[in-house]
């Protein structure tokens, strides 16, 4: 569930760094130093160097690891901080709002030095710095509030972009773009990259369909689960008349693979055309083999901590990092997923 966004999504990042940089770095002169000689003195200085990975304990906050698409993400910044050194303190948020600001409240407890932040609420920022002392922190996918200093994850509106694009050709060619109805699922508390990402579906496959029919849009907040989207798509299409194409547009895998669930609950499987966000293993054989699954964008959530991690060991050595971080998408399609994916079940 690629914000950023927000899923996304900024701050004053030299000053917020200057102010953060890890006390470990830093040394005092002895007083005992020996007196001065008339030996000739050093040509070179000492070179500075950072301090040992193992000096760094960061915080991490999880979305919520029974969602597939974060557990990678988790997996891969916690393998990424084995292989450095790095200590991880993790807390699963659960997708809850109240166990997020309980994990930062833990965190301070365990005096991190910085947070890498994955929870859901973009509008519990603030809430959540404050709990954690407002430690410099790199926000995944959704924005985190006045002490993030960098946002790690999705080019949302690309993203959107090229999978909207996808469903719009392939509608175009089919049938010239006659559709019964356009849902989106979408996840609207994570604010921009809820936005970002579903606007860049909608004008993606408006590129190729023209203005999407007002009497035919839905839009549903449905929060970014699987059995959510069963639920809340079941009633849309019973709400919506048979036979013709039902194009779902959705903010990540798990809420387009509930709208599989519930299509087929219904026997109106044929009837859908799907464009979702992530491309994690849970969706690889519906895209490889399922002609309604047609574009999916890869976030590649499991070389999030090659990232992550020199980023976090950069921030805590007071370097200067950039502010946005951003994975690189791709579409991903029935014709190229066994090339960028080649564990891809068979059909």
């Amino acid at each position: 569930m690629r914000a950023p966004t927000s899923l996304a999504v900024l701050i004053g990042l030299a000053l917020i760094i200057g102010a953060c940089t890890n006390p470990a770095a830093s040394s005092t002169a002895p007083t005992n130093a020996p007196a001065a000689t008339d030996a000739p003195a050093a040509t070179d200085a000492p070179v500075a160097t950072d301090p040992p990975a193992e000096a760094f304990k960061v915080g991490y906050i999880s979305l919520g690891d029974s969602i597939p698409f974060v557990k990678l993400v988790s997996d891969s910044i916690q393998a990424e901080a084995d292989k450095a050194g790095v200590k991880i303190v993790f807390c699963d948020s659960e997708l809850d709002q109240a166990k997020a600001l309980a994990c930062a409240q833990q965190l301070k407890v365990q005096q991190v030095q910085a947070v890498l932040n994955f929870q859901l609420y973009a509008d519990s920022g603030p809430e959540i710095c404050e709990a954690h002392g407002n430690l410099p922190t790199i926000a995944i996918d959704i924005v985190q509030g006045p002490c993030q200093v960098a946002f790690m994850g999705a080019d949302n509106t690309f993203a959107g972009t090229v999978v909207g694009q996808e469903v719009g050709r392939q509608l175009k060619a089919e049938n010239d773009c006659s559709y019964e109805a356009v849902i989106t699922l979408e996840s609207k508390s994570v604010g921009e990259v809820n936005d970002k990402r579903t606007g860049g579906m909608i004008a993606g496959f408006e590129e190729f369909c023209g203005t999407i029919d007002p009497a035919k849009y839905r839009s549903l907040d449905v929060g970014g689960t699987t059995d959510a989207a069963i639920t809340q798509v079941s009633d849309a299409l019973s709400a919506t008349g048979s036979g013709g194409v039902v194009v779902i547009l959705s903010l990540n895998d798990d809420m387009g693979l509930g709208a599989l669930a519930a299509a087929r609950t219904a026997g109106r499987e044929e009837e859908l055309r799907i464009g979702a966000q992530g491309a994690d293993p849970s969706a690889w054989k519906e895209i490889a083999c399922n002609p309604v699954w047609v574009a999916d964008a890869a976030y590649f959530p499991e070389r999030y901590g090659t990232i992550l991690i020199p980023a976090v060991m950069d921030l805590l050595n007071g370097k200067t990092i950039e502010k946005e971080l951003l994975t690189k998408h791709e579409a991903i399609t029935k014709d190229n997923i066994r090339t960028v994916y080649p564990e891809t079940p068979a059909c």
